[in-house]
């Protein structure tokens, strides 16, 4: 899973819904290494927006499959201060 974690680029990390105080959007990269610290706490949620059968072939430990283009409010942890880390493979 490790060998696969390290093919993956990470798209986006959201903190939260809302924008904070301090400027910052929420937004941000992480690095595979901190991704797996993420998985390693069980204190983030990781969604795979890969194909479906990319997915099944491998993915991210503890990673939930979700539709790029259709994702809905009933996908994500009901929990708005979790961390939401969404990643899908890049082939250029």
């Amino acid at each position: 899973m490790i060998r696969i974690c390290t093919t993956l680029a990470l798209a986006a990390l959201l903190c939260g819904a809302a924008a904070r105080a301090d400027g910052n959007d929420g937004f941000g990269s992480l690095t595979v290494d901190q991704v797996a610290d993420h998985v390693a706490k069980g204190d983030a949620s990781i969604i795979d927006n890969n194909p479906k059968d990319m997915w099944q072939k491998g993915h991210v430990p503890t990673a939930k499959w979700v539709d790029f283009k259709d994702v809905k409010a009933s996908d994500l942890p009901k929990d708005k201060d979790r961390t939401l880390v969404f990643y899908c493979a890049n082939e250029k």
